[in-house]
């Protein structure tokens, strides 16, 4: 399919082959119509976009502190790496379009193939010939609506929701500051409630728009007389609301508010302005300034947008959803009339123009674009890619398939499966497609897609690496394995027991070489630190901190369902390296939360503590409540009239009788190129897995036991070999073992 993306780091705008997406469970896949170009969002992303490093750096400070951490943290080469893997990635367009529902997703029986619907969301509703849609942000287009109008619902939505915000009703003056997109539905919004509706914009040709939307007096900001005029159209007595749609980098709209809205009126900021005003002005007037966030409630809710978990109607009765449905209504009952706005229309395949007329701006420029779409493509989802230009290595190689086109595919795994001539890179997959063709292309892979089944279907890859979200790693494992490839899994190789006992019936019945991506254990400083303890005859300690950082609470990572809980799925990194370093496997787990559970919520701070079958004990000290610019990991281990630290993977320091002796690697890391050579080389050579699948299974019981003592307050017995023989008494039929 074709699809209009840009590159963040050159700004350069092109219309890409890229990978259909695949319809998955409680969404829908939909053949766009006509998608909308914002030209105030949009203009200000392409300009963005093509700003020079310094001038991104000034529009993103919160970014910039971003890599001056990672700096600290992993070095000023890595962070390089992976920030100009970031600048060079594509990034699609676009966040409102309408078309046709072509394939419906389990879990969804509201909607059907054939329906007209008009969908929402930045990266989601972008300018692609088709896009996959969660079933929130997407709704059906009312009978009479023509799809180029319902094309403008999610802009619709935006300006309802600052008319909601502002609280009026019928017979109340409303200045609307700023005559775009937004600003101009707005108008005629406000003329649908009743309202008394002023316009104002710096652009004549904005004003005479407004004009023509129902505004009962319009003004340029620079015409003499403007306040007066205002006050004699309100009887002296101000506007009861002020609607700010403005886009300015000035203070200049508040402070036009503050003069005209009336005492104890209210101001609702929509655009993107400085919110600074006259603190005197705003007291004594006891102005009430509301923010309007997007297109309603649910918006930026993981659980609401990509889960469909809908608000109860009697405590939020216009989630964003409704504000969509709501606004198709408007335009069915013609109180809303988007073709007023005088939209261009544009052919998909000549976008670059479309955008070349939208940065010059000017007086000609229309405040919107439609593109209008082929009436039908097959959505093909695997798309070719320019030959890779890395030499043919001598002798056999591994052919690679990779699910998961994240960041940390993409930054960190495949630029280690570059530097393994034995390696060769076949196929990325990624489920929405871009960001596999992207990255894809960048690294030389023959061809990229987003249904993984590709390449499972597919001879000539060997062995398949699944960086994925951690809900799917089993799934995914599951399948490639009883596709006959070995893999290669990023950890959490499961998130609880019985996927992990699918994942171990599928290794066994397929007899494919399967290692997780316990990455630490490979690192040169941790052989060094093993090798010193090895020829011990007694147990030892360890003592692991690990200063992990606070994650975002709606980031897909925090979601329990689908990152599973951290002790689990990163947790699990310090527990495999502890094994490791005592060649032993944990009999016994206990863990305690710092503070405990948070209104039933899991506590990232937590306190491990394991009894290894040799003997030894190891504490794991996870926490996300430090310094997040301090070091992050510290190992120590102690014993046998020796001291072994390894102090945040820098560098290594072995203390034994008074001496002290100090490894540094050639190329500091954390072992993902030494995991990566080492499972490539075993495949080649049909050894065993690097990682004993024992081993794997132990360190992953011991995962789910610290979130069980954890949980429970009471110590966790680990029997790997039990669990092996209840994996052997309840095999599942390939059917459940595919979760």
């Amino acid at each position: 399919m074709k699809q209009i993306v840009q590159n963040y780091n050159s700004g350069e705008l092109k219309l890409e082959d890229v990978p259909a997406p695949v319809c998955r469970r409680g969404g829908v896949l939909v053949r766009t119509a006509y998608s909308l170009v914002s030209s105030g969002t949009e203009r200000m992303k392409v300009s963005q976009a093509r700003m020079g490093l310094i001038a991104k750096a000034k529009a993103r400070p919160d970014k910039v502190k971003q890599v001056i951490q990672s700096i600290h943290q992993t070095g000023l080469l890595e962070t390089y790496r992976k920030v100009r893997e970031r600048l060079d990635a594509l990034t699609p367009l676009g966040y409102s379009l309408a078309g046709v529902v072509e394939e419906v997703g389990g879990g969804l029986d509201e909607l059907h193939v054939g329906q007209a619907v008009a969908c929402a969301g930045e990266g989601i509703a972008c300018h692609a010939e088709y896009v996959f849609v969660p079933r929130n942000l997407c709704v059906p287009v009312p009978e009479g609506v023509e799809l180029k109008d319902a094309a403008f619902a999610t802009v619709g939505a935006i300006a309802m929701q600052g008319v909601r915000q502002a609280n009026v009703t019928l017979g109340d003056s409303v200045v609307v500051i700023g005559l775009g997109l937004v600003g101009l539905l707005a108008v005629q919004m406000l003329k649908a409630t009743g309202c008394r509706v002023i316009g104002v914009d710096v652009d004549p040709a904005k004003v005479d728009l407004a004009r023509k939307c129902g505004a009962d007096l319009a003004l340029e900001r620079s015409a003499p007389g403007l306040e007066e005029a205002i006050e004699q159209f309100t009887q002296g007595i101000g506007v009861d609301a002020a609607y700010i749609a403005a886009s300015a980098n000035t203070s200049d709209p508040m402070a036009l508010a503050g003069e005209i809205v009336r005492d104890r009126g209210s101001v609702v900021i929509v655009g993107m302005v400085k919110v600074e005003a006259d603190w005197r002005l705003y007291y004594h007037k006891e102005l009430s300034v509301v923010m309007s966030r997007s297109y309603g409630p649910g918006r930026y809710d993981r659980n609401y947008e990509n889960k469909g978990i809908d608000y109860p109607i009697g405590y939020i009765p216009w989630t964003q959803r409704r504000n969509l449905a709501e606004f198709l209504r408007l335009i069915q009952a013609g109180s809303v009339r988007p073709s007023e706005l005088g939209p261009e229309v544009y052919k998909l395949a000549d976008a670059p123009q479309a955008y070349d007329k939208l940065n010059a701006g000017g007086p000609d420029a229309p405040i919107a674009f439609l593109f209008e779409y082929p009436e039908r493509n097959e959505p093909t989802r695997k798309v070719m890619l320019p030959a890779a230009t890395k030499p043919a290595p001598s002798g056999a190689t591994v052919g690679y398939g990779m699910i998961g086109a994240g960041n940390f595919a993409t930054g960190t795994l495949i630029p280690a499966l570059k530097r393994i001539d034995a390696a060769r890179l076949v196929a990325l997959c990624s489920a929405g497609g871009l960001s596999a063709r992207s990255a894809g292309e960048r690294h030389g892979f023959a061809y990229c897609a987003s249904d993984y089944q590709e390449l499972l279907r597919d001879e000539s890859i060997d062995a398949v690496v699944i960086a994925t979200h951690h809900d799917t790693h089993a799934r995914f494992t599951c399948d490639a394995l009883r596709a006959g490839k070995h893999v290669f899994v990023e950890k959490p190789l499961a998130l609880d027991r019985e996927q992990l006992k699918a994942v171990v019936t599928a290794q066994r019945e397929s007899g494919r070489l399967l290692m997780p991506g316990f990455n630490r254990r490979f690192s040169p400083l941790s052989e060094a630190i093993h090798s010193a303890f090895k020829n011990r005859e007694g147990p030892i300690e360890i003592q692991c901190r690990v200063n992990a950082g606070v994650i975002k609470a709606d980031s897909w990572y925090q979601d329990s369902e689908e990152g599973g809980w951290r002790i689990v799925s990163e947790g699990c990194h310090w527990l495999d390296l502890i094994q490791y370093l005592c060649d032993s496997h944990a009999v016994r787990v206990y863990a305690e939360m710092v503070g405990g559970s948070a209104a039933g919520r899991q506590n990232d701070n937590m306190i491990v503590t394991l009894r290894m079958a040799d003997g030894s004990i190891a504490t794991l000290m996870y926490v996300a409540n430090g310094d997040a610019h301090f070091d992050k990991e510290r190992i120590e281990v102690f014993g046998q009239g020796a001291v072994g630290v390894i102090d945040n993977w820098h560098r290594a320091i072995i203390s034994r009788d008074g001496k002290k002796q100090v490894v540094k690697p050639a190329r500091p890391g954390k072992g993902h190129f030494e995991e990566l050579h080492a499972f490539t080389h075993a495949v080649r050579r049909a050894e065993a897995a690097p990682i004993a699948l024992e081993s794997a299974i132990a360190t992953t019981l011991a995962s789910f036991g610290a979130a069980e003592a954890a949980t429970n307050g009471a110590p966790i017995q680990i029997d790997v070999q039990a669990f092996l023989a209840t994996s052997e008494k309840n095999e599942q039929p390939r059917e459940a073992a595919a979760l």
